[in-house]
């Protein structure tokens, strides 16, 4: 059997993630949930990885959770399907705070955990194509783990319309609610994607991490010490050997072909 989740990472650290249940529209079960975050996990002490970008085969994203695993799974007690939502729940969150960069490359629909995916992912391009839907009330559940993230990307007021509803919306209304930060044509999503990638790997890799975890603090409370936090970067390697190559007009260690 062909395995869920394919990882390939180029010479440049750019690590693609595609989930790989063209099938069933790269729905979640028991083997990708369980490989995934094994590999998430790998990825997190893995220095050579400086990018992560994350999507699907075939037509489709990810349409949330395989339905005969969720059949299976009514027929199954409550811890048992407590440890399943607990799982998914850690690869959520290990998601949402890796340390380096996360891109979703969105080549088609998502729905329900789908979309979890995505609002856990640092920057969201889509086709246009594509369209959005959360499901879950329709089943008689409640995007329940997802919803956490899904509330820092959208808000509560807009969730209450399209938690509630259950209806299909487009990429331009993804990108409205801030689901999404850009929306192109299917044609130029790998443009588009490669042109983020160039950006993120201009950037210190110390520094990206550090702004990554900087923003989650803030996200929780209202202020930290953030002169302490400059305060180390500047006298850090990496801020020392950015300030030097940008006073010296040169490219920074940490930029190919810097040398």
């Amino acid at each position: 059997m062909d395995a869920p989740l394919h990882m390939q990472t180029d010479r440049r650290g750019v690590c693609t993630l595609t989930l790989h249940r063209p099938e069933c529209h790269n729905a979640f079960n028991a083997e990708l949930l369980d490989a995934f975050l094994t590999t998430l996990q790998t990825i997190s002490t893995d220095p050579s990885i400086r990018i992560v970008i994350l999507t699907g085969s075939g037509a489709s994203f990810c349409s949330g959770a395989d339905l005969q695993w969720m059949r299976e799974a009514a027929s199954h007690d409550q811890d048992s399907n407590r440890q399943d939502a607990e799982q998914l729940a850690r690869l959520m969150l290990t998601l949402y705070q890796l340390d380096k960069p996360t891109l979703a490359r969105v080549n088609g629909p998502a729905y329900g955990g789908g979309l979890g995916l995505m609002a856990c992912c640092d920057i969201a391009i889509t086709s246009i194509e594509a369209r959005f839907a959360f499901t879950e009330v329709r089943l008689g559940l409640v995007p329940a783990v997802i919803a956490p993230y899904v509330l820092r990307a959208i808000g509560p007021r807009q969730a209450r319309r399209w938690f509630l509803s259950a209806e299909s919306f487009s990429s331009s209304e993804a990108l409205k609610l801030g689901l999404v930060h850009q929306v192109v044509d299917a044609n130029n999503l790998d443009d588009a994607v490669e042109d983020i990638i160039d950006r993120l790997l201009l950037a210190g890799p110390v520094a990206v991490m550090e702004c990554k975890r900087l923003i989650g603090r803030l996200a929780d409370h209202d202020s930290i010490d953030t002169a302490d936090l400059i305060a180390r970067l500047r006298a850090s390697p990496e801020g020392r050997e950015g300030m030097a190559a940008f006073l010296e007009k040169r490219k920074p260690d940490w930029v190919a072909g810097a040398d």
